[in-house]
């Protein structure tokens, strides 16, 4: 059938199973637009605020579907204001497929109205990324960008497509979706029993899980291969809820907020196996003291993660559920009770803990997962609460935490909740924010108005950038510059003088929640807190909007355990 661009376009999407897209248009992608006019009922369009807001709810779908998210944006700012959004998606190895249109080819490289090389920019930030020229090859581009963001290490990939080629007409043919095969061709024999050559050796192994159990579905392998191991589990920001949390073998994380007993234990183990993480600097710290005392085996399906910021003494190239299932195939079950009573010792005495009677972050993170059961979806921003999130709530499923990981981009929460509750509309989402980091991207509220969404927001509001204020106080000498929020023109020199009356904090986020037709709730207290969420949550479900419901917590409050920054483990303080 003969075809112009922009249909071959909603087709190719169709062929995906895509049926959801979020976006922004604009002049150069309105023959897309147009195009979806007629497949609204196929294809459903979120309208954000932003177009970062379209990525991050792109990446937000995503994480808690597991399948493509899909953003469109016009081009020059549009396509710009997607960069964020798609450098965290890639940082964190999200399949997204961005896509953008652009001036006609024959403007192209003439610093044309609205003209911006795209490709150019994200080429860094993308697995992949096109320019199509040829309306001729557009549907095979489309196709192969969903193929290249599924495969292997997910991630995303950018299509420019000129505004004149939306235009043209071709002939179309329709095809199913490819969905690659797993990973398996470079899981050799030899390397497996390398591997299992070292676990039976090993008296202390400790298994390091991150994100990629999550992407390849390995979880209940996981657990198996832990059990046959006979070894305890610690997790990542990304591996969150990987192996169960209730678990008597699981330590908590590990890395700068870790739990003392991950850290001790990777610190003491003699052998390291890490499963789908990365050993990036939040984790490692000082890379010549991490795991000093243990052999490291790592299963990635990225090659290039091999030895790239540890020494590594064995890997194994593949797709991590495979790999674990041949593996736990292979092994016998071990047993190492000393080791698992030293584990558990520590974790006796280091248990993560915080003041009783007062309003704080992590009761808050407490109260949210017993009011959700642990079942509930919760999206973070970046700072001091995302870290509570991570080492109280005690996740036994993926796609349950939806964060930004390698980027630590602030202002994803709000519009990645949008994306996770478009994408399961029978789960409770709840956005979890700071005071700072929600105002970064707060008009993504008026999405989730008008698309009718019960997401619960709650707002951490200790009147500062809470962890910039918390690096200041441990290691600048307690030179807060800059990290106020309540700060005016008028105070300078004169904070914290005897007498002297803060301003009022800039916005008052109830009434910013009723001016944007929604509910606001403000808490102060532990009592308040309980029936408060169990109030606005009902209100939200009854009227199918979002809530905001501002906590104050103390500006003076600290994400504990902590390891400064190239630290040592053993330099961790509690």
């Amino acid at each position: 059938m003969q075809l112009n661009g922009a249909e071959i376009v909603i087709e190719c999407l169709k062929e995906q199973g895509v049926d959801t897209v979020f976006g922004y248009p604009g002049g150069a992608i309105l023959n897309v637009y147009d195009a979806l006019y007629e497949h609204s009922n196929e294809i459903r369009h979120i309208l954000t605020s932003h177009e970062q807001g379209a990525a991050h709810a792109a990446d937000g779908y995503a994480r808690a579907t597991g399948r493509v998210g899909v953003c469109l944006a016009t081009s020059g700012p549009g396509a710009t204001n997607l960069v964020t959004g798609i450098a965290t998606a890639y940082m964190d190895s999200i399949p997204v497929v961005a896509i953008t249109c652009n001036v006609g080819v024959s403007l192209l490289g003439k610093d044309s109205f609205q003209e911006i090389d795209i490709a150019g920019i994200t080429m860094p930030i993308t697995k992949h990324n096109f320019i199509v020229k040829d309306v001729e090859k557009l549907a095979e581009t489309i196709r192969k960008a969903f193929r290249i963001a599924r495969s292997g290490r997910p991630g995303p990939v950018l299509i420019d497509i000129p505004k004149d080629i939306t235009a043209n007409v071709t002939e179309y043919l329709p095809r199913e979706a490819e969905f690659p095969p797993r990973k398996t061709e470079t899981i050799t024999e030899e390397a497996l029993s390398r591997a299992v050559e070292m676990i039976e050796a090993s008296q202390k192994p400790f298994i390091y899980a991150g994100g990629g159990v999550v992407l390849s579905g390995a979880s209940r392998e996981l657990r198996e291969f832990a059990e046959k191991v006979d070894a305890p589990v610690t997790d990542t920001l990304m591996g969150k809820g990987a192996f169960p949390g209730t678990d008597p073998r699981y330590t908590g994380m590990v890395g700068m907020h870790g739990t003392k007993t991950s850290n001790y234990g990777v610190s003491e183990c003699d052998l390291l196996i890490a499963v789908g993480a990365r050993f990036d600097d939040r984790v490692t710290s000082d890379t010549e003291k991490f795991a000093k005392n243990a052999q490291i085996l790592q299963i990635d399906i990225d090659p290039a993660e091999m030895n790239k910021n540890v020494l590594i003494d064995h890997g194994i190239v593949g797709d991590l559920k495979e790999v674990l299932m041949r593996l736990n195939a292979r092994l016998e079950e071990q047993s190492h009770p000393e080791w698992m009573e030293q584990i558990a010792a520590y974790q006796k005495e280091y248990p993560l803990q915080y003041e009783d009677g007062k309003l704080t972050g992590p009761y808050i993170v407490e109260e949210i997962y017993r009011q959700t059961k642990g079942d509930a979806i919760i999206t973070t921003e970046v700072g001091q609460h995302q870290m509570w999130a991570s080492q109280y709530l005690k996740l036994d499923a993926t796609h349950r935490l939806v964060q930004s990981g390698g980027l630590g981009t602030m202002g994803f929460g709000l519009p990645s909740a949008v994306g996770a509750q478009i994408g399961c509309p029978e789960k409770s989402v709840v956005s979890i924010s700071g005071d700072g980091g929600f105002q970064m991207n707060m008009q993504e509220l008026a999405t989730a108005v008008c698309q009718e969404l019960p997401l619960v927001n709650i707002v951490f509001n200790n009147n500062r950038l809470g962890m910039v204020r918390q690096m200041q106080e441990l290691f600048f000498k307690k030179r807060y510059t800059i990290t106020c929020l309540r700060y005016h023109k008028s105070c300078k020199g004169k904070c914290g003088t005897p007498g002297w009356v803060c301003p009022e904090y800039v916005p008052d986020f109830v009434k910013m929640a009723e001016a944007y037709g929604s509910q606001g709730y403000f808490v102060t207290s532990n009592d308040q807190l309980k029936d408060t969420i169990l109030e606005a949550r009902e209100y939200a479900e009854k009227n199918k909007k979002p809530v905001i419901v501002e906590c104050m917590v103390a500006p003076d409050e600290l994400v504990m355990p902590m390891i400064k920054g190239g630290a040592s483990f053993e330099d961790i303080m509690l």
